[in-house]
């Protein structure tokens, strides 16, 4: 089915206004790096993407998320930009880039791209021209300022990285400021000409076919015009801030990032299908108000309370529960377990178990909104052990060993057994090493109906041809825990037993459509519905609330 024909499907009923791609879609996270390798060097490259275009058609993916393929000297794998117009040369090139764009299309898959606006590389021209020249118009195009009156750093502000978010240059005696690596310099989101720069960057992209972006620490882009101390963490912050001792009021997090989005919402929505997607690494309560009005701010953002919530019932439900009560009418959620800066899904939620990561995919392919995988997801691929000597994030470098870093969500993605793996040539080294459960192949499992692979796809299939699971609304049912059930629509029913004991759900009358045991699909439920440790199952029929219930 091609785009046009999944939007003639979604959109059926000509007096209804309409449906955006987005919502009704199913996206993909690509870390070109560790996708494919099309010409044996050890590095995934967008050839190869275009040569696995066919498994994510298969599998049913409406768009394609790349994380970044811009010019970058990689001191932070691409989330350095020196270019943010031109394809890598380790990645492919510009005739690449627009080949995935017409080879995605023909299959019905957009293609998305990563913008990284909060900060560029140092050898961004910006950069190199301002550096040197308090005089030079590209100076203001970041943070930078004079020392504290004492001398030092001009505030408190620290790293992602660690140490001072500033760094001295000694030629003109001031600091720049870089909430991450020193290589990142901050730019000055204050300066008019930085926001043209990027409305032009954005217009060129989506006039040349891409979709829209995910964007980076978009919470992130504007500092304190005063560059205000931060204030200190106390034992209500979460780990992360009480880690760096001080809570990010002033260097991230700002009101004024909202006027950005809200600027890039009108470009994007100039285009046909245009859509942002914001990394918002914030709580419920601040997650809600990067959607603006609910139509004027991001299309979608991350949910990061729900990725880092343990996987049992009662947080997941009323993680849930309290997005679908906190966002603006209009605004639409996105649902995501894995991603390059986070241990898959398999790993984190499920702890390497496939069973408990299938009742996973369940959840993230039935809630309300929009579904993001991550490369492997679709096979329940783990975490990979990566030795200290090959490491190649910066985090993990730094810190390990208390802190082993991000290389182990950023392995290869396992094609096929056998040496190369289907990522790269037999016997080249790849990149970040490669590894995998056996049986933990995307070969292995298609040819199984009964795989975790075959299961995504199956899943995708039923989100695609029932409106119920892909517009209906989402409803909590009254179960007790460790079960978690909702409805979906009118006549779906998701329900979930997130413990390790078989239970019964009283009142549930129906069919299976589909469930984690494949064994049960098309079943006939009547009274009841007996759910062994981590099965899943979705149903058309009904629930009616029995005392044996709660």
């Amino acid at each position: 089915m091609n785009a046009s024909d999944r939007a003639k499907a979604t959109n059926a009923d000509p007096g209804v206004a309409p449906v955006p791609w987005w919502q009704t879609a199913v996206l993909y996270q690509i870390y070109p790096r560790s996708f494919a390798d099309s010409d044996g060097d050890g590095t995934g490259d967008v050839p190869g993407i275009i040569a696995h275009l066919d498994h994510l058609e298969w599998l049913g993916i409406d768009g394609i998320w790349l994380s970044p393929i811009t010019v970058s000297p990689n001191h932070d794998w691409g989330y350095d930009v020196a270019d943010y117009l031109a394809i890598d040369p380790d990645l492919g090139t510009d005739a690449d880039i627009d080949r995935l764009i017409d080879e995605a299309g023909r299959r019905g898959i957009r293609v998305l791209l990563d913008l990284v606006p909060s900060h560029t590389s140092d050898q961004h021209p910006w950069f190199i021209d301002g550096q040197p020249s308090l005089e030079s118009p590209h100076r203001g195009y970041y943070v930078w300022s004079d020392p504290a009156p004492g001398g030092g750093p001009p505030n408190n502000w620290v790293s992602s990285f660690g140490g001072p978010a500033w760094t001295l240059d000694e030629g003109t005696g001031q600091y720049y400021m870089h909430n991450h690596l020193p290589e990142q310099p901050d730019l000055n989101w204050w300066n008019e000409e930085v926001r043209r720069e990027f409305d032009e960057i954005i217009s060129t992209w989506l006039g040349r076919g891409i979709a829209g972006f995910r964007i980076d620490v978009c919470n992130g882009m504007v500092k304190d015009a005063e560059l205000r101390n931060n204030p200190p963490s106390d034992d209500s912050d979460p780990w992360d801030v009480r880690l760096f001792g001080q809570k990010p009021v002033y260097n991230c997090n700002r009101p004024e990032s909202h006027d950005v989005i809200r600027r890039w919402r009108k470009l994007a929505d100039g285009f046909d299908g245009g859509v942002l997607i914001g990394e918002t690494p914030v709580d419920l309560e601040t997650l809600v108000t990067f959607y603006g009005s609910g139509s004027d701010e991001l299309h979608l953002a991350f949910n990061f309370p729900f990725i880092e919530a343990p996987f049992e019932a009662v947080a997941m439900r009323a993680l849930v529960e309290e997005t679908e009560r906190l966002l603006p009418p209009g605004a639409w959620p996105a649902w995501t377990g894995s991603n390059h800066d986070m241990s898959r899904l398999t790993t984190r939620w499920a702890g390497g178990s496939e069973v408990k990561a299938r009742l996973a995919l369940v959840m993230l392919l039935t809630l309300r909104g929009t579904p993001v995988l991550y490369q492997g997801d679709e096979i329940a691929l783990p975490d990979v052990d990566v030795p200290h000597e090959r490491m190649r994030d910066p985090l993990g470098v730094l810190y390990w060993p208390a802190y082993a870093g991000r290389d182990a969500m950023r392995t290869p993605m396992p094609w096929q057994d056998g040496p190369g793996g289907g990522f790269t040539d037999p016997g080249v080294e790849p990149w970040l090493p490669l590894g995998h459960p056996d049986g933990v192949t995307v070969a292995d499992q298609r040819g199984d109906p009964d795989s975790t692979l075959h299961l995504v796809h199956d899943l995708i299939a039923l989100r695609r041809a029932r409106p119920d699971l892909n517009r209906g609304s989402y409803r909590s049912l009254e179960v007790e825990s460790p079960l978690w059930a909702w409805s979906r629509g009118e006549r779906v029913i998701v329900a979930c037993n997130m413990g390790d004991e078989p239970r019964r759900l009283e009142g549930m009358a129906g069919a299976v459509l589909l469930g984690t045991d494949r064994s049960r699909d098309g079943d006939e439920v009547s009274g009841g519905l007996d759910l062994a440790g981590w099965e899943a199952v979705v149903l058309e029929g009904e629930y009616q609330r029995t005392s044996a219930d709660g």
